[in-house]
């Protein structure tokens, strides 16, 4: 794998195209791929698990490499459910066939390898030794150092449902040259889905849940935003602009209030013509930073932003979990709670406390131990209460509570990551 990456590598830089890859869509990279799928996990169309499909591994590998070579193996529909946004909406959930999943891992793995050399220092997710933490700390850094005065907040409308297929192809041909390799990536991309028995074609979009919808999504905004802001926002700008961006969501900073507006407005154009529009009511630009000292705040990857000052009343932004946010993550808690009233006690006390770690995980962040203290606080009282309704007559005492939450060793709040 080292001497391929390294071949990889070297073609690029020589200006080469990459003109055979399927052949590592072999079978050591597939038994991989299901080494790496979790148990439990819910079944696509096929209704096949990962313990049913490893009963006879090799024979069923040996079986789907030898569609693949003949071209009869077909991606099956993805089976599409829903799961609740904090706005209330809901948001597509795909899952797609066994065999898919580690067909589009496999996939997914070479377009990393590819395009990881490739790639701006400006985009983070879904890509290695990267994380949104980073992104984070990279905004609050440069609102603190740079001339910052303006933000803008920019959502785009459904952008995984509004992929254009044959533009990102066409973006993929610039370094890929395996016909086979770009024919079963457009077999996914017009795979279709179920929902409630029906099928859905898709004639745009990247397949929802897939493993390769991550890095389909990098590249294909990698040519419409990444280069676009570095190689044309930048250099026609009079003032400093720093840009970001994980997954679809980005952020850009200005210096001036003139070229921010001049960006908004050419964005849209700029989106139209690769298929995408602007979701108008998330999209602003907002005074913000050191010399603004407004109220006005935005909002990115689960956190707000806000200006504030230190206890020496010297600037810093301060980062909060978002209202939003925290109000959906108490609902599931609850949600969660009710579910599992008649469980075990110690069972479900032992998942709230993995729960609540993996909250502290990701939104332990420095300036925001109010906001775990508020999640903590809930979290303990609901299960208190919930308890409670177990039985009618003999109800648990807080006392008697508070013995269980102390014998479980449930973390109290604490900050996992240093942004400063």
């Amino acid at each position: 794998m080292g001497t391929e990456r390294k071949d990889i590598k070297y073609q690029l830089s020589k200006g080469y195209k990459l003109q055979t890859l399927m052949h590592k869509v072999n079978k050591e990279a597939l038994k991989e791929q299901h080494k790496r799928q979790q148990q439990g996990k819910a079944s696509g169309v096929d209704q096949m698990t990962k313990e049913e499909y490893g009963i006879n591994l090799d024979e069923n590998l040996d079986n789907l490499i030898k569609r693949m070579k003949s071209f009869s193996y077909r991606p099956q529909p993805v089976r599409r459910s829903y799961i609740p946004k904090a706005n209330g909406k809901l948001r597509p959930l795909g899952i797609p066939a066994y065999e898919d999943k580690l067909v589009q891992g496999a996939m997914a793995d070479i377009l990393n390898e590819i395009y990881e050399n490739i790639f701006l220092d400006c985009s983070y997710g879904f890509r290695p030794k990267r994380n949104c933490h980073d992104v984070i700390r990279y905004i609050n850094n440069t609102i603190m150092t740079k001339r910052v005065n303006y933000i803008v907040e920019a959502d785009i409308k459904g952008f995984f449902d509004n992929v254009d297929h044959e533009l990102l192809i066409k973006m993929l041909k610039e370094k890929i040259a395996d016909k086979n390799f770009l024919r079963y990536i457009k077999r996914f991309l017009k795979s279709g889905y179920m929902e409630d028995m029906k099928y859905y074609e898709t004639d745009k979009g990247t397949p929802q849940g897939g493993l390769i919808s991550p890095i389909l999504a990098n590249v294909y905004l990698h040519y419409v935003l990444d280069l676009w802001v570095e190689k044309f926002i930048k250099v026609r700008s009079k003032g400093e602009v720093y840009y970001v961006r994980y997954a679809d969501d980005f952020v850009l900073m200005f210096q001036y209030e003139e070229e921010a507006r001049y960006f908004l407005k050419a964005l849209e154009e700029r989106l139209e013509k690769f298929g995408l529009e602007l979701e108008m009511n998330k999209t602003r630009i907002i005074p913000f930073g050191r010399n603004k000292g407004t109220k006005d705040n935005f909002n990115f990857l689960g956190f707000t932003f806000y200006n504030g000052k230190t206890r020496t009343e010297k600037y810093r932004p301060i980062i909060l979990t978002d209202k939003s946010k925290l109000r959906q993550k108490k609902q599931n808690a609850k949600k969660w709670l009710r579910e599992y009233m008649h469980y075990p006690i110690i069972v479900v006390g032992r998942k709230l406390k993995r729960k609540i770690i993996g909250h502290y995980i990701y939104y332990g962040i420095n300036g925001n131990y109010l906001s775990l203290v508020k999640f903590y606080n809930y979290v303990k009282y609901t299960w208190y209460k919930t308890l409670r309704k177990r039985g009618q007559k003999n109800k648990i005492k807080y006392l008697d509570f508070l013995r269980i939450w102390n014998y479980l060793e449930i973390p109290e709040p604490k900050i996992y990551v240093n942004i400063w």
